[in-house]
Parts: structure tokens; sequence; C-alpha cells
């Protein structure tokens, strides 16, 4: 498995995704075939993926009956429903689950699964689960690729999370989405030394890195 880099898939649930979900983001079912295409690449070069997932009981803090779209919003992927799912395009497969309301022991079994879901109860996934920040210092990765939705709300949060325990982190630019009436965060992750990137141009990286891991290896 590769551990020099790490996919990290943003929230890509039913409630956001599909245009009946409760907190449906527009246009971001157009956004299904590049991230097949992004499961389907981690899986062909063994590449790890964390996959982020809002994940609600009654009474969290983001969840209101008047909401203000901003801090606060209708109730959406509630724990243990068809809207807290993940869409079809990236589903994981045997994932090692973490909960955000329960304690373990041990996390060091994230280091054999290639597959990983973080649910989390706020916005940002190092707030929302007290496991996050645990998890990526075991798996060290140098580069992070972050894609997902929304743009200027969790994916934003990833990001600002990321850039601060990882040495370089990618943002696929032909696979976030935003939601309407909030700012978008391009300006700061420019600031932070974030790179944006399309899916083609990161294919290409993924398997010329690849290649030349090969090349060392066989010196």
């Amino acid at each position: 498995m590769r551990t020099d880099v790490l996919f990290w898939n943003v929230d890509t649930q039913v409630d956001f995704v599909e245009p009946e979900g409760k907190l449906y983001v527009p246009g971001a079912e157009l956004l299904k075939p590049v991230w097949e295409k992004i499961s389907k690449l981690a899986k062909d070069e063994d590449i790890r993926v964390i996959s982020t997932a809002d994940f609600h009981y009654k009474g969290s803090a983001e969840l209101s009956v008047s909401p203000d779209f901003v801090q606060t919003f209708p109730e959406h992927c509630m724990a243990h429903t068809t809207g807290a799912e993940y869409v079809a395009e990236t589903t994981p497969e045997n994932p090692l689950v973490f909960d955000w309301e329960k304690e373990y022991t041990s996390l060091k079994e994230v280091k054999t699964a290639r597959e990983i879901v973080i649910r989390k109860d706020a916005f940002d996934v190092f707030k929302g689960n007290p496991h996050t920040s645990e998890i990526l210092n075991l798996l060290a990765p140098q580069e992070v690729i972050v894609y997902g939705v929304t743009t200027n709300v969790c994916v934003n949060d990833a990001v600002v999370g990321l850039v601060k325990k990882v040495e370089k982190v990618y943002v696929v630019e032909d696979a976030i989405k935003e939601l309407p009436n909030i700012p978008l965060p391009f300006e700061n992750w420019e600031k932070l030394g974030v790179k944006m990137i399309r899916f083609e141009e990161l294919k290409e990286q993924i398997k010329k890195n690849a290649d030349n891991a090969d090349l060392t290896g066989r010196h």
C-alpha cells in the first residue's frame, strides 16, 4: 500500500449530493463521474482513502429548525439513515469506521486499512471527531489529495486542518462543489500553500510517482 499519499474524501453523502437530499448542494451530482475515477485510481494504485462523513443525532449544534445556512442547517445526514450513506461512486469497501462518540483503546489498525471512515458531528473533522488527528499522525502521509463537498464549509475545514499537519495538500478542483451565499476559500488556500489540481493532472502525477518509486526500488 502506498504510504506517501493519502486521498481525503469529504462528505460525499446522499443528503448533500442527490437532488432529493435533505441538504442538497446544487450541481454536486455532476461530480459523480470524477469521484468514481478518483475511487478507481485509489484502488488501482493501492492508495489509502479516508472518507469523512457527517453523522448527526438530534440536538447536534449545527442543526436548527430555523437555520441561518452559514453556521446552522436543517436536519441532514442523521445517524443510520440513507441520507448519511455515501453515493455509490465513493462508497468505501470494507472500511475501518471511527465514530465520533466512541472511545477506542488503540487506533494502530489504521496502518493496515486501505479504506477508513471518520464520522463527525461538526463541519471540521478535526473538531467533530476526537480521533482524527491521531489517525493522521499514525499514517503520516507526505501528500493529501482532497475532494468532495462542500468547498466553502467542510472541505475548507479539512484543508485548513490538514495544512497544519501535512507537507503537501492538493485539492482536486473538478471534484469539489460549494454552497451558495458563503465566501469561497480559494484565496486563503493559496496563502496556505494549497495546490489546486485537476483529476487528469492528478492521475498523471500519481502514476509518475509510482513509476519513480518502482525505479528507486530496483536500484
